[in-house]
């Protein structure tokens, strides 16, 4: 896990060219998922991969300093071009790379309205990395001999989440839906939801197998039952978040108490303990 850990990059960190150096270092590996089915990990949320003779379709692309090093790895896998990126939501660790692949290779960049919406109110991106095409509820892809299934879950990390069902393959790319091990980012100045991201998270569980390969946005490979902990995780930490301060605890006193040791090991740099409860809290 401690290898994750250091992968992982603030969501939202600024890229001025004095902080390119940060990425010098980072190597992008390549997992084969299933079938024509891939993960890359590199900084920032994980990207999944549908590689065969029809294309390569791509969902997140990570940050902007590493879209050359993802390039290659994708022409490690397929002499075929980058045809498609699909954005399972705006922030910068997934999204970054999205002009390079749209004005240097060509890729039509797919995502939920809002993402295009929020992007495009940011004046550091630009035109060229915002989304294409967009959708409300969801669109599929049939590609690679199978049929790519983009999904929009209304209430969550923001509010314009996607997940990717890879159906023959019976892979989900999860997007931020998941931090496999990990306490999650919910953004609520961006739609993001407690109540609606275990929602969501439920949602998946019922709708995958226990077969099913789960590319999480964030930490290592994982199956259903690493989902289903996760979850369980959030409800009772939001649970027990909620009947201290129903019983007119501060959140300055409930982050001073602490959760329960046994969820120490899900803190991060990112989301640490006090973070994680300032969110069960709000």
């Amino acid at each position: 896990m401690k290898n994750w850990l250091v992968l992982l990059v603030v969501i939202f960190a600024s890229l001025p060219c004095t902080a390119r150096n940060r990425f010098a270092e980072v190597k992008i590996e390549t997992i084969p998922v299933a079938e024509s089915v891939y993960m890359l990990v590199g900084a920032g949320g994980n990207i999944g991969v549908s590689a065969g003779d029809d294309g390569v379709l791509i969902v997140d692309d990570q940050f902007a300093p590493l879209a050359e090093k993802i390039d290659r790895a994708l022409q490690a896998l397929s002499g075929s071009p980058t045809k498609y990126v699909i954005n399972t939501h705006y922030h910068g660790d997934h999204t970054g790379s999205n002009e390079f692949f749209q004005k240097k290779k060509g890729a039509t960049v797919f995502a939920h309205d809002n993402v295009r919406i929020r992007l495009a109110s940011n004046e550091k991106i630009s035109v060229g990395a915002l989304p294409v095409v967009t959708y409300e509820d969801g669109i599929k892809f049939h590609l690679n001999g199978d049929t790519i299934h983009v999904i929009h879950l209304e209430k969550g990390h923001t509010d314009g989440d996607s997940v990717v069902w890879f159906e023959k393959s019976n892979v989900l790319h999860t997007g931020d839906l998941f931090f496999a091990g990990l306490f999650p980012y919910i953004d609520l100045g961006a739609g993001g939801d407690v109540k609606g991201y275990i929602e969501s998270v439920e949602t998946l569980l019922s709708r995958i197998s226990e077969d099913t390969k789960i590319i999480p946005g964030h930490g290592p490979l994982s199956t259903k039952q690493d989902l289903k902990i996760f979850v369980e995780m959030i409800k009772e930490t939001y649970a027990y978040v909620q009947k201290l301060k129903q019983e007119g605890m501060s959140e300055d006193k409930i982050i001073e108490k602490g959760l329960d040791a046994k969820w120490n090991s899900w803190t991060w740099n990112f989301i640490n303990e006090a973070r994680w409860i300032k969110t069960l809290y709000q």
